[in-house]
């Protein structure tokens, strides 16, 4: 198959205009009154009626004539006989002749004859009498709210385009209204491409590259938010006949098809071609890091199907169609810089209040590839300063790129590298965010993920411990948890710290009989390590160098003996888990973690874990909650 290339790429801005081309209103809806909240009204509501339909009044008490009060007050009342009583929701029968009043509960209908009320708490009862004694004057018209005083009849109610919120809700509810004429929601069709995918609750085989389908529910998520009707459709596979019988399904029930992955220049990624072939592509490629594989155009359905709610789409035109990135960052970037407003435009919906906060980069960060870079980053709050913001990127594939990051900063093609220090503008992704009450980075650790369990929003990065300390030295994090020998000095305060036992985790019962990391140097055992950035790598390290001067060897001879030393894995359960597969022998790894399995364990030696605060934070209510948390935690052993 003909590799397809990407020469010149658009520019953000041709991306913008292409998409905006593109037809995605999906017409007029009526709503019952109860699914209203949030629409958005395609044609002015006027009252039908008097809101209130009659004059009522407005607190319990009496309802009489004004000039019955007229020089009344504490020291000289007005004496009323009372002829009777109203309450809420019965017609009056009372016709008031001088020198009478009624009783009068909230909300009811004034009688005849009466054109203002006074509140119970001025006026007094005499039973014996059947009079009321009122203690202060008013006018006509106190205490009353006459017919319409809400809203008259033929009076505007609410104008097109308005979003309907609760308070609406009410009036509509007041005027009678029981179905309102909205905005229809565009429908958009959610394809993800690509054999490897499997969708969440089913079974994932690893062996065979199968993943879970992330941007199905991402996108979706970020559909709804915007103001679209999100519609999941099987997965694509790789093959370009079945891709396009989704495709074209998809098209013939949706405004707009979004699919994800097989848009690159890879030799087996065909949606392009299904594009072109089946509608008309407009755009393919954007000078926009993440997602320069971006496609946008228009794709035909097949004719006389129906919607997905069951309208009839016969007659429709084709579908617009946007081709987002496969890779879970790239996918949500692209979608919600340039997909999302075009959704809400259709949808009636504003574009979300604006969230920007200022801040300074926490390390230098280069770039200079020439294309828009929209850079994730978290943001890091500081007493009486400008809040530190660090990249938060782990690669497009990444999923968690975005769920540790707070807002985008827009790196322009002519950057070459942003400085240390330097002033950043960063876009929240909406205004509610949080940014987190403490940021540590540095270790994964069983007995750590407890402890933050109890604190009230904080972030943790495992990073491992010497990416734990550079990040420390460099003062982006509020604490840096490191485990193992440390190779020097940090410029730290220390809260606290534990031991944890470290050994082999191996299968249950020991079948291989390992005693210690000495049978590994004799066997031909399957074993699988941490990454160097992590602190039992390094106690795996200095033990057999201990062993090698013990044996008067070379430590790297020793490292060599070991089948899959260089099998190195990121997070503390990854080894254990591979021993679970059967895909090695023995894994480095913590009793704890052996235990939680259900795995057997060969311990070597324990090493300790700290937790060091950054000495400019050390006073900062969040780090001190946390070496509080510290401090009460009886299952920690605390060393100062």
């Amino acid at each position: 198959m003909e590799r397809k290339e990407f020469r010149d790429l658009a520019s953000p801005a041709a991306a913008r205009e292409a998409i905006e081309s593109l037809s995605l209103e999906g017409g007029i809806d009526r709503v019952p009154l109860e699914e209203a909240s949030g629409r958005v009204l395609v044609a002015r509501l006027d009252a039908e009626l008097d809101v209130p339909g009659f004059d009522r009044a407005s607190l319990d008490g009496y309802a009489l004539a004004a000039r019955e009060t007229f020089g009344a007050d504490e020291a000289d009342p007005a004496e009323l006989e009372v002829v009777g009583e109203v309450h809420a929701g019965e017609e009056p029968t009372i016709d008031l002749e001088a020198g009478e009043a009624v009783e009068i509960s909230t909300g009811a209908v004034m009688p005849s004859g009466a054109d203002a009320m006074v509140p119970v708490e001025r006026t007094d009862i005499d039973t014996e009498t059947e009079t009321v004694r009122i203690r202060t004057s008013v006018a006509p018209g106190d205490n009353v709210m006459f017919a319409g005083a809400d809203v008259a009849a033929g009076e505007r109610a609410l104008g097109p385009g308005t979003r309907i919120t609760p308070r609406d809700i009410g009036l509509l509810s007041a005027l009678g209204v029981d179905e309102v004429p909205v905005r229809a929601r565009p429908t958009v069709g959610i394809v993800s491409t690509g054999d490897e995918l499997v969708r969440p609750g089913g079974d994932l085989e690893s062996a065979r590259g199968e993943i879970y389908d992330v941007n199905s529910y991402t996108i979706a998520a970020g559909v709804e938010d915007a103001g679209g009707e999100a519609v999941l459709y099987p997965h694509a596979g790789d093959e370009q006949a079945e891709m396009e019988e989704i495709l074209r399904r998809a098209a013939d029930e949706c405004d707009l098809v979004l699919s994800s992955g097989s848009t690159s220049a890879s030799a087996v990624d065909v949606i392009y071609r299904v594009i072109e072939e089946q509608g008309e592509l407009l755009l393919h490629g954007v000078s926009v890091k993440p997602g320069k594989p971006m496609l946008v155009g228009r794709l035909g359905g097949s004719d006389g199907s129906d919607g997905p709610n069951g309208e009839d789409r016969s007659s429709a035109s084709d579908s617009a169609y946007v081709g987002l990135p496969g890779y879970p960052v790239s996918a949500m970037m692209v979608f919600r810089t340039f997909v999302a407003p075009a959704i809400r435009a259709a949808a009636g919906v504003p574009e979300p209040d604006s969230a920007t906060v200022s801040g300074v980069m926490a390390r230098e960060e280069r770039y200079g590839e020439g294309r828009l870079r929209l850079m994730p980053v978290g943001v890091v709050e500081r007493e009486d300063e400008s809040p530190l913001v660090y990249p938060v990127d782990k690669g497009s594939g990444a999923t968690t790129s975005l769920a540790e990051a707070d807002g985008v900063v827009e790196v322009s093609p002519e950057t070459d590298y942003l400085e240390d220090g330097e002033s950043v503008a960063v876009t929240l992704f909406s205004p509610d965010v949080r940014p987190p009450t403490l940021l540590g980075v540095g270790e994964d650790d069983p007995t750590l993920n407890r402890l933050l369990d109890g604190l009230e929003n904080p972030r943790y990065l495992s990073i491992g411990t010497r990416p734990g300390l550079r990040r420390l030295r460099d003062g982006v994090p509020d604490v840096a948890v490191v485990s193992g020998p440390l190779e020097r000095d940090v410029d730290a305060v220390e809260l606290g710290r534990w031991r944890r036992e470290w050994g082999l985790v191996v299968r249950p019962g020991n079948p291989d009989e390992l005693e210690g990391l000495a049978d590994l140097l004799e066997t031909d055992l399957r074993f699988v390590n941490r990454t160097t950035d992590s602190g039992l790598r390094s106690s795996l390290e200095a033990e057999l160098d201990a062993i090698a001067a013990d044996r008067d060897e070379r430590a790297e001879d020793l490292r060599d003996a070991i089948d899959g030393f260089d099998l190195a894995l990121r997070a503390h359960e990854s080894p254990a888990r591979k021993v679970i597969a059967g895909d090695a022998d023995a894994g480095l790894g913590l009793r704890e973690t052996a235990d939680r399995l259900d795995l057997a364990f060969v311990p070597v030696d324990s090493e300790p874990v700290r937790v060091l605060a950054n000495p400019d934070r050390v006073d900062t209510e969040s780090v001190r909650e946390l070496e509080a948390a510290l401090d009460s935690d009886p299952e920690i052993d605390i060393a100062r």
